[in-house]
């Protein structure tokens, strides 16, 4: 029998000793993020508080409701979401929220710096 592979990324970071940052949507704590090596996704802890409309050229996001409710609105539609909603955003699909939330946020391949971009007039 093959011994397992030793991972290269192996990483336990805990809520409140990550680094928290501004973002588009709210308060977010890197929980993952482009700040660490050799990791394939990245998930942040978000405080969503109204999230500006934008889209991800390469980015799939998985969205999962942990407190609150409100609204997201995909490509114009708007859906009702609350504690255990989950999410599933594809690359291209424009994006927002309304109300107040704590939401983990997981994104595929790793946050790039450039694959954030604001429909025109949002």
């Amino acid at each position: 029998m093959a011994e397992p592979l030793a991972s290269k990324a192996c990483l336990v970071r805990h809520e409140g000793a990550a680094p928290r940052e501004r973002s588009t949507c709210g308060w977010r704590d890197l929980l993952i993020s482009r700040c660490d090596a050799d990791v394939a996704a990245w998930a942040h802890a978000v405080d969503i508080d109204g999230a500006r409309p934008h889209y991800h050229k390469l980015a799939t996001e998985l969205y999962y409701v942990l407190e609150g409710e409100g609204v997201i609105v995909l490509n114009g539609e708007e859906h009702g979401i609350r504690k255990g909603s989950v999410v599933h955003i594809p690359p291209g699909v424009v994006h927002g929220a309304k109300g107040r939330m704590r939401v983990l946020v997981v994104g595929i391949p790793n946050m790039a710096e450039d694959d954030l971009f604001f429909p025109e007039g949002a």
